[in-house]
């Protein structure tokens, strides 16, 4: 008897669980867009809107087999999901895979790639008026951003603030050292250490001139601002607490294996799980091979034996097409790539060539 097995959310984690699963199972996906969305480069997409299409993959060419419903889960349990329509997906496994929101532009507001791609160009042409830029945030979305703007705009002011200093602490003094100095090639400024004592008065992302203070007393008169901060878990239809508790976060407990605590049929992957490491597509990635293979082992009728490792802390960074900082893993530990190394493996194409393969239209 064929099985079926409910994957909420059709993101990095999601799209890649379904895709393994796809000659296993009856698959059914259940995500609210109309296409899947490559977010890595959706700051690219914004400041060059011929290249926004390539952000989007139809989910017609994902699936052979298995179906993929454009809904919305509202609340789910062991034996199955409900849906925002009224309808019901009654399943033998569950893989939640809703992945987590964050503010626009770092990922598109709308859930129509057409609506998506007009407010990219609208915003192009708001920050194409727009003689100085301030970003709040200055970890990897806030200073992607800042690349891509300087990379298009090259001379547009950019000024980034954010409470933390010093700049990236996580990760090597390799990298952050050569982050300083390809900000300051860009003439893109940095204020750490400080907060604003109000936020601006106008509407994030929408060109009108405006005066902002620090908490050190000085005023920062800019035409536009972004926020790079703010990670909400898409965890919200967890929240009657029928399939599982969540931490204060917002995130599902699982086991190294990535069953959510308490269920042999239930799995998390991506960015709604507690597992201790960085929110990353390739980390999500990851766990869908191991969701995939303890799955594919369970409808064998054998025991799920594959577990997850936290990935190394290493990054990609890109400033624009050509520049960036990276920290990868060396024998010796951690360590700092130059710029066309970030470039060969990620600013160069933003990922869009993997995601074309894995929709098989590359």
């Amino acid at each position: 008897m064929t099985r079926t097995v409910a994957i909420i959310g059709g993101g990095y984690g999601g799209a890649a669980a379904a895709k393994a699963l796809d000659a296993e199972a009856d698959v059914v996906l259940i995500e609210p867009r109309d296409a899947f969305v490559n977010a890595a480069g959706s700051l690219r997409a914004l400041a060059r809107p011929d290249w926004a299409p390539n952000l989007f993959f139809s989910y017609d060419t994902l699936l052979t087999r298995g179906t993929v419903l454009r809904d919305r889960a509202v609340a789910a349990d062991p034996g199955g999901v409900t849906l925002a329509s009224g309808a019901r997906v009654d399943a033998d496994y569950l893989v939640l895979a809703s992945g987590s929101s964050y503010a626009y532009p770092a990922k598109p507001a709308s859930e129509s790639t057409a609506e998506a791609l007009d407010d990219l160009r609208r915003t192009h042409k708001e920050v194409h008026a727009a003689e100085r830029v301030l970003i709040l945030g200055a970890g990897p979305v806030g200073l992607e951003l800042a690349g891509e703007i300087a990379d298009v705009w090259p001379g547009k002011p950019v000024t980034i603030v954010d409470p933390v200093e010093p700049l990236v602490p996580q990760y090597i003094p390799e990298l952050r050292a050569d982050l300083h100095r390809q900000l300051d090639e860009r003439g893109i400024a940095l204020r750490l250490g400080t907060t604003l004592t109000a936020p601006p008065a106008t509407e994030p992302g929408r060109a009108a001139t405006f005066t902002v203070t620090t908490a050190d007393g000085e005023d920062l008169t800019a035409d536009i601002w972004f926020r790079a901060y703010g990670v909400h878990v898409n965890s919200d239809y967890l929240a009657d607490g029928r399939l599982t508790g969540l931490t204060a976060q917002g995130e599902v407990p699982v086991t190294g294996a990535l069953n959510v605590r308490g269920h042999a049929t239930v799995y998390a992957i991506g960015d709604i799980t507690d597992v201790a490491e960085q929110k990353r597509a390739g980390h999500a990635m990851r766990h869908a091979e191991v969701v995939a293979a303890n799955i594919a082992a369970q409808l064998r009728g054998e025991p799920p034996t594959t577990t997850y490792e936290p990935g190394a802390q290493m990054i990609l960074l890109p400033l624009g097409p050509h520049g960036g900082v990276g920290q990868l893993s060396a024998p010796d530990g951690p360590a700092a790539v130059p710029a066309h190394t970030v470039a060969e493996h990620k600013g160069n194409d933003l990922f869009t060539g993997r995601f074309a393969r894995l929709f098989g239209v590359g």
